[in-house]
């Protein structure tokens, strides 16, 4: 269902009210306010869609996912996320720095759809998402070939000596409790990003952002020397 706050340029509107009648999705005028609640804010330009629940994967989907592509892999491994809009943030930048898929923990999954896929921008629609229980699909990417690579303070080696063009799975945990050890112990390398000195640590979002861009860099540079 569709839903428009009352008062709105219907004119402006009419491409989607027009899809919405070919499609047959009702559309409904409710208060502002109405919509103010369920958005969680006044930013929603009137027009807000109440669709069901974004449907996440599982290990076997993941692994029908990867064999659609026709790159090496690049997989973001999330855990000890606290924050939705966190999380949101991580999501947009994971596609667009090229991030086939993002995994984290079934039972660290407890948001409010609405606070992630706000700062997403969309990206929580379109990203594939996986749940995963234990650490046996992070081993059977392994055996497939993918490298699992787990970003932590103090590594001997910086994601800048690390070679992330290949099938690789990028592993990066929450301020609070960082990786989990049963990650930790089936880690393939330890990486590390290296800072001016300070804070000894960066939240998650950014650490993966630096991270991810990182890939996306090393990627590029073999795109344009192999053309």
């Amino acid at each position: 269902m569709i839903l428009i706050a009352h008062g709105s340029h219907l004119e402006k509107l009419e491409e989607l009210l027009a899809l919405a009648g070919e499609l047959g999705v009702p559309v409904k005028q409710v208060d502002r306010a109405e919509l103010d609640a369920m958005a969680h804010g006044s930013s929603h330009g009137g027009v807000l869609a109440i669709a069901s629940a974004l449907p996440r994967l599982n290990g076997n989907q993941l692994m029908e996912v990867l064999g659609r592509i026709d790159q090496p892999a690049l997989l973001l491994l999330l855990e000890g996320v606290d924050d939705a809009r966190n999380l949101g943030f991580t999501l947009r930048s994971a596609e667009a720095l090229g991030v086939h898929a993002v995994l984290i923990k079934k039972h660290l999954w407890d948001f409010d759809s609405v606070e992630v896929a706000r700062p997403a921008s969309g990206a929580y629609e379109r990203l594939p998402l996986v749940q995963i229980e234990t650490v046996e699909p992070l081993v059977q990417l392994q055996k497939r070939g993918v490298q699992l690579l787990g970003c932590i303070a103090g590594a001997r080696q910086t994601l800048y000596q690390s070679n992330l063009t290949g099938p690789t799975i990028l592993a990066i945990g929450g301020e609070k409790r960082g990786l989990s050890g049963a990650v930790r112990d089936i880690c393939d390398q330890f990486i590390t990003i290296p800072t001016a000195g300070g804070p000894s640590s960066l939240s998650l979002s950014h650490a993966a952002a630096i991270v991810m861009g990182e890939a996306f860099r090393q990627r590029s540079c073999q795109n344009v020397a192999t053309d």
